[in-house]
C-alpha cells in the first residue's frame, strides 16, 4: 500500500517505522472503501505522528484525551514539519483519523454504550414488525426507538417488564411532554407505538394483560396547524446556496432540485437508484417507503441535466446502484438523516433559522407553491403520492382563510 501511495523512498520509510503491519492494514481498508490518494496519504503522516507521539505498542490501549494531547502537540509550529500552527480543521482531522484508525484496530478505549436491559424483547420486537407485519425500514426504526426510549426511561426506576402498569407507562409520556422538547403530534405518535409495542408484549406474556388498552395517546387533530413550509424565495434562495463547482455543491444541487421540482420525501430521494431515471424516456421512478407504492414522474430537463452533472463528475464508481453517497469515509449511500442535515445546514448558512427547516419544508413548499399556481388539489396529491385526499386539503387552508376575508369585504359592499 505504500508503494502506491508514496515515492519509493518514502515508502520505504513507512514500511520501517513502528506497527507497520497495524498500519497498513487500515490503510488497505480505507481504499477499500473508496479513500483517494491524497486522503491515504494525509492519514498515513496521522498515524505516524501518533505512533511516535505516544510511543505505540502493540494492542495498546488509548484513551481519546490522549490523541487530543498528542494532537495539541502535533498542531504546534514544526510540529509537523511546518513553520505554521495547525488550523482548528486539521487538528479535528488527525484526531479523527486516529480515532477511527484505533477503532478499527479495536485499540480505543472508549465506553461500552450502556443498553437497557430489555434489548432481547425490543429485537424480538423489530423482527415481528419487519417479517409478520411487513412495514418499512423507516416505521421500523420509529416504533423500535418509542421502545428504546420507554425502556431507558424505566431503567431509572428499576421495574421489570412484567410488573409494568399503566401508570408507569403515563408517568413516562408525561416525562417526555414535561421536557418541553416535543410538540402535540410528536407526543401523540409516541403515546401510539408505545402502545402498539405492549399489544406485541402482551401476545407474548412479557407484561400485564389488556395494559395496551390503557394507553391513551394526547389529543391531536392531524390539520389543526398549517404545514411551516418555506417561502418560495427561500426555497429558491436556498437552491442558489449550490451554484458552485464544489464536488458537494453539485450533489447538492441535484438533491435540493428533486426535493423542490417533486416534493420528494427524504427516503424517496434516498432510495433513488441509478436504473430510476429512464433518460430515454425523459421519466423518474420513485419508491415510496411509507405508502409501499411507486410513482412515476416526468423528469424535467433542468432537474435531469443537474443529476446527470452530478453522475458524471462527482458519483463515485464501485460502491452499488445508489444514487446518492457520502463525499467523506466511508463512502455509503446517504441516510435520510444526512438528506434532513444538508438542508438544515445550508438553510443556516442563510440565517433561515426559524420554524421547521428539514426535508419535509421543502415537501410542504412545493405543494403549497403548486396550489398557488391553480393546480386542483387531485392534481396536487397525485403529484405528492397521497393516498387520503386530506392529506392534501390541509394545504389550502391558508387560502381558504384569505379566501373568507375577501367575502366578507364582498359582504360589507352590498350591505
Amino acid at each position: 500500500m505504500f508503494e502506491e501511495i508514496f515515492f519509493p523512498r518514502t515508502a520505504e520509510r513507512y514500511r520501517a517505522a513502528p506497527l507497520f503491519e497495524p498500519r497498513e492494514r487500515y490503510l488497505v481498508h480505507l481504499g477499500r472503501i473508496g479513500a483517494k490518494r491524497q486522503t491515504l496519504r494525509i492519514c498515513a503522516n496521522n498515524q505516524l505522528s501518533l505512533v511516535r507521539l505516544l510511543k505505540l505498542k502493540e494492542g495498546a490501549r488509548v484513551h481519546v484525551s490522549q490523541i487530543e494531547a498528542a494532537s495539541a502537540i502535533w498542531a504546534r509550529p514544526k510540529g509537523r514539519r511546518c513553520s505554521r500552527s495547525a488550523s482548528p480543521k486539521a487538528r479535528a482531522r488527525y484526531v479523527d483519523h486516529a480515532i477511527q484508525w484505533l477503532r478499527f484496530l479495536g485499540w480505543l478505549d472508549e465506553p461500552a454504550k450502556v443498553r437497557h436491559r430489555h434489548g432481547a424483547e425490543v429485537d424480538a420486537y423489530e423482527v415481528w414488525m419487519r417479517g409478520d407485519r411487513g412495514l418499512s425500514e423507516e416505521t421500523i426504526r420509529d416504533y423500535r426507538a418509542a421502545a428504546d426510549q420507554f425502556f431507558d426511561w424505566l431503567a431509572a426506576t428499576d421495574i421489570p417488564l412484567a410488573s409494568v402498569k399503566i401508570t408507569d407507562i403515563d408517568d413516562a409520556i408525561t416525562d417526555k411532554q414535561a421536557r418541553g422538547t416535543c410538540g402535540r403530534r410528536t407526543m401523540h405518535d409516541y403515546a401510539q407505538r408505545l402502545r402498539a409495542f405492549f399489544r406485541f408484549a402482551e401476545t407474548r406474556g412479557w407484561c400485564t394483560p389488556s395494559i395496551a388498552k390503557g394507553i391513551m395517546a394526547p389529543r391531536f387533530m392531524r390539520d389543526e396547524s398549517v404545514p411551516k413550509g418555506l417561502k418560495r424565495e427561500d426555497v429558491l434562495r436556498l437552491l442558489a446556496t449550490t451554484e458552485g463547482n464544489r464536488p458537494v455543491d453539485k450533489r447538492d444541487r441535484a438533491i435540493l432540485m428533486l426535493f423542490i421540482a417533486y416534493g420528494l420525501r427524504a427516503g424517496e430521494v434516498g432510495g433513488l437508484r441509478l436504473e430510476d431515471i429512464d433518460w430515454e424516456n425523459e421519466r423518474l421512478q420513485v419508491r415510496c417507503p411509507k405508502p409501499g407504492r411507486t410513482h412515476v414522474y416526468p423528469l424535467s430537463r433542468g432537474v435531469g441535466d443537474t443529476v446527470l452533472r452530478y453522475i458524471r463528475e462527482v458519483r463515485p464508481s464501485g460502491f452499488g446502484r445508489t444514487l446518492f453517497f457520502t463525499m467523506r469515509l466511508p463512502i455509503q449511500p446517504l441516510a435520510r438523516k444526512v438528506l434532513g442535515k444538508i438542508v438544515r445546514d445550508r438553510l443556516a448558512s442563510l440565517g433561515i433559522v426559524a420554524g421547521k427547516r428539514g426535508t419535509h419544508a421543502l415537501r410542504h413548499a412545493a405543494a403549497q407553491h403548486l396550489l398557488d399556481q391553480g393546480m386542483s388539489m387531485k392534481v396536487i396529491g397525485d403529484f405528492l403520492g397521497h393516498r387520503d385526499p386530506s392529506s392534501t386539503a390541509i394545504y389550502a387552508k391558508v387560502n381558504l382563510a384569505a379566501l373568507r376575508e375577501v367575502a366578507a369585504l364582498d359582504l360589507e359592499g352590498l350591505a
